[in-house]
């Protein structure tokens, strides 16, 4: 499905494009990245972002996908990604130069905005526990602690713990007033 644009203070949060390809596989192909993340394999094969680009652009592809873009201050037209599944599920990164800079909360906070002004139901995402800068963001932006779980990563090769949260329209006005 194609993503709506959505427009933050410093960020667009667009479409994945072709020319998207050449920034996502050098991000993604970074261990720090991969390695944090359920699906994005290490080492990044050849052509992986080719096909991702394709997939997030049908109609079935169970979730809606976007570009963190940061042109509009001059900045770089990818520095992450953020995905919002059919069932809710929300999952996102952050390329390592762009790490600490707010961005991932900026660009969260639009995207679950934009779902409830839809209509949208409850949100949820989990993040490993040795990724407690992703926990940060999810309840910087009023994701609530919902419990453990498990995972499996494809980059770590195996199961990793997790934390698992979630968010409703009343949490997020709760933490927006």
């Amino acid at each position: 499905m194609t993503a709506p644009i959505i427009e933050t203070k410093r960020l667009t949060l667009r479409p994945l494009r072709a020319s998207d390809a050449g920034l996502i596989s050098l991000y993604a192909g970074d261990a720090r990245v991969a390695k944090m993340t359920t699906r994005i394999p290490h080492p990044f094969p050849p052509g992986a972002a080719e096909s991702y680009i394709g997939r997030a652009s049908r109609d079935d592809a169970g979730e809606t996908i976007w570009a963190l873009d940061a042109t509009k201050q001059g900045g770089s037209e990818l520095l992450g990604l953020m995905a919002l599944g059919d069932d809710g599920s929300v999952g996102y990164w952050v390329a390592p130069p762009f790490w600490r800079t707010g961005y991932a909360t900026e660009a969260l906070g639009a995207m679950v905005d934009a779902h409830f002004a839809r209509g949208g139901g409850v949100l949820s995402a989990s993040v490993f526990q040795d990724n407690p800068a992703s926990a940060a963001v999810l309840t910087a932006v009023g994701f609530r602690y919902e419990g453990e779980g498990e995972t499996v990563s494809v980059a770590r090769g195996g199961r990793v713990e997790t934390w698992t949260y979630a968010l409703s329209a009343a949490d997020r006005a709760a933490a927006t007033a």
